[in-house]
């Protein structure tokens, strides 16, 4: 079942993110209607069965690719970019879950962040040097709640 701004907004993590729902400079549906589609639900899923990696791995470069992400990342300072992409983490959580997997409370990496003098407030400078994604550094890894997935053992 999608997730709708509504769900967002009655989930519990997810109520927390209002200054982000009613910013102006990034309509926040647009994270949404990415996330609901079904072959970037498929890519998580693979992305932590398959792969071992975080369920964002599977699909960060697509999405940093959208033209709206990617202009909101590139011109706006990474101090006020911080709200957006822990909300980007709630929307993720809410889909793993609802198609059946639990949060392990471990990160896993997406990059490494480019040395930045502390402070900067240049837009598009906090970016990374390396790894998978250019503005997101980490995303919360998943594990089935039926015990299916990369880390389980067979029987």
């Amino acid at each position: 079942m999608p997730i709708t701004i509504q769900d967002f907004q009655a989930d519990k993590q997810g109520r927390k993110f209002s200054d982000v729902l009613g910013d102006p400079r990034i309509q926040f549906q647009i994270v949404i209607d990415y996330f609901n589609r079904p072959d970037v639900i498929k890519r998580m899923e693979d992305s932590e069965m398959h792969h071992d990696r975080p369920p964002l791995a599977g699909v960060i470069k697509e999405f940093e690719r959208l033209p709206l992400i990617h202009e909101f990342f590139s011109t706006e300072d990474g101090h006020t970019t911080t709200r957006f992409r822990q909300a980007v983490g709630v929307v993720v959580r809410m889909q793993m879950e609802n198609h059946g997997w639990d949060k392990t409370g471990k990160k896993g990496s997406l990059g490494t962040r480019a040395k930045v003098k502390p402070g900067t407030t240049e837009p598009g400078a906090y970016r990374n040097a390396h790894g998978l994604a250019i503005w997101f550094t980490r995303c919360e890894r998943y594990s089935r709640k039926d015990g299916i997935g990369s880390n389980s053992t067979p029987e």
